[in-house]
């Protein structure tokens, strides 16, 4: 079982910057005002589960992008590692490294004793503020599709 995640819906996201597997540092208040912000949290690059999730949502970056978002994946995984996995399953969404897993704790989705953090997706506004949230209840659990948080982002 994760643990309870902290509800941030209507907060201001918890600002963060950390290297990607495109090679530069990402901040994510480098969007605000241009763009809504999906984040994909994922425990780990190359396990099965996640290999079918990140695809997917890589997949309808199209449509994400038709819809004013950038989706970003994130999880405690060297940016080398992402390389070699978005390479191997043709990832096209940035992958962030958070490494010490302090951007997990920061939206309540870390599972310390783990080292991982929970499978969880974020939607936040061009103003900043998160808009929909949600953490699957187990790891190895995987409800909220990309066209779920495509519908969320439409009523935005």
């Amino acid at each position: 079982m994760n643990p309870a995640p902290m509800n941030l819906v209507g907060q201001p996201a918890p600002d963060f910057t950390l290297p990607s597997s495109t090679g530069q540092d990402i901040t994510l208040s480098s969007y605000r005002g241009q763009q809504h912000v999906v984040l994909v949290f994922y425990p780990l690059d190359f396990s099965p589960v996640c290999s079918m999730q990140l695809p997917e949502y890589s997949g309808s970056q199209d449509e994400f992008t038709e819809a004013g978002a950038a989706v970003l994946g994130i999880n405690r995984d060297s940016v080398y590692t992402h390389r070699a996995w978005a390479a191997e399953y043709g990832i096209e969404v940035p992958l962030l490294a958070d490494m010490r897993l302090d951007v997990a704790r920061q939206y309540g989705v870390a599972i310390d004793e783990r080292g991982i953090s929970s499978r969880a997706v974020f939607l936040i506004d061009k103003g900043g503020v998160v808009r929909f949230q949600h953490t699957e209840e187990q790891t190895g659990q995987y409800t909220v599709r990309p066209e779920t948080v495509l519908a969320k982002l439409r009523e935005l």
